[in-house]
């Protein structure tokens, strides 16, 4: 009865959020004293095989191209038949979209118990104890789950991706695959290097910024730093920015290790979609911003200033100035 992990891929490449998962799986398959397999759906370029150096044993490779468009309720009744052939009692996401999308479904289908949000590996001392993010990430929860099959969604970055030595068996699985309720009649890329939700530093700003033809400071600070671009609700809704950059209760969640905030004032909706940054840095020039109370690191000063400052001393210590 392994442990099962949902492997998430765009465009045929294994998501940063699954490297996660997969390291976070093989520790669960370890307490359990099992072993940990993972599953893919759709076509990939990667060498599956290679996943083996984070602890999964097995990859079960469901390769259908009519799995290469997203469907929720299509990838839970495949996921559904994968997790009863191999007996899994344990199954793990990333609780990013396509995990808050299809766990719940694949919840209903096995009636099994599910913790959305989890933080740390489940303690089966006692029972099976999972801790999870709860009130926007402002305190935490126990949650203990009695079903017979149990899903967890991990919070993306929520555990460090770790990766040794070996390589996983990849087997072909035939589903029954259902047709597509959801019809793509075309796909919009958000523009940017590093997608906002896998990024591990995010450089973000506000009104303080003036206007959109002021965004050229923050996206020379985000480029030397190789991060993402962010922005709060008011930016995006007044389109200096595009919404998909938008961060808050309203927007993306998001939890990178470093978090820049440029001109914005903190207000607890944009603190609920960011408060889960491992090092949060703010920059404006009213010392009695809300910001600066959930600050690790403050800076009081003018964005336009500082800013410009800050990116050619990161250059300098880069050697790229």
């Amino acid at each position: 009865m392994p442990v099962l992990i949902f492997i998430d891929t765009a465009e045929g490449h294994v998501k940063k959020s699954s490297l996660e998962v997969l390291t976070y799986g093989a520790k669960v398959a370890e307490q359990l004293g099992t072993t940990a397999e993972g599953v893919v759906l759709g076509s990939v370029t990667e060498d599956l095989a290679a996943l083996g150096k984070y602890g999964v044993k097995k990859i079960h490779h469901v390769a259908a191209d009519a799995l290469n468009h997203f469907d929720a309720q299509v990838f839970a009744k495949v996921l559904a038949q994968v997790a009863e052939a191999s007996g899994a009692k344990v199954i793990v996401f990333s609780n990013n979209l396509s995990g808050k999308a299809i766990a719940p479904r694949l919840s209903v289908r096995l009636k099994a118990g599910l913790v959305s949000g989890a933080v740390a590996l489940p303690d089966t001392s006692n029972g099976f104890v999972v801790k999870k993010n709860v009130f926007s990430g402002k305190a935490f929860a126990n949650i203990t789950v009695n079903t017979d099959i149990k899903i967890i969604a991990l919070s993306p970055n929520a555990y460090q991706t770790l990766a040794g030595e070996g390589a996983a068996e990849v087997v072909s699985f035939n589903a029954s695959i259902d047709a597509a309720k959801v019809k793509v009649t075309g796909v919009s890329k958000a523009s940017g290097e590093v997608p906002l939700t896998e990024a591990e530093i995010v450089v973000s700003a506000g009104r303080g910024m003036k206007g959109p033809e002021h965004w050229g400071i923050v996206e020379d600070l985000a480029k030397v730093l190789h991060a993402a671009t962010a922005c709060s609700r008011p930016v995006a809704d007044a389109h200096w920015r595009p919404h998909n950059e938008h961060v808050g209760q309203t927007g993306f969640a998001i939890a990178p290790n470093l978090y820049i905030a440029i001109g914005i004032s903190g207000a607890i909706q944009h603190l609920a979609g960011v408060n889960r940054s491992k090092v949060i840095v703010v920059i404006n020039k009213d010392p009695e911003a809300p910001f600066f109370k959930a600050a690790d690191y403050g800076i009081v000063g003018d964005a336009f200033e500082v800013v410009p400052k800050m990116t050619e001393a990161i250059k300098k210590i880069k050697g790229t100035a």
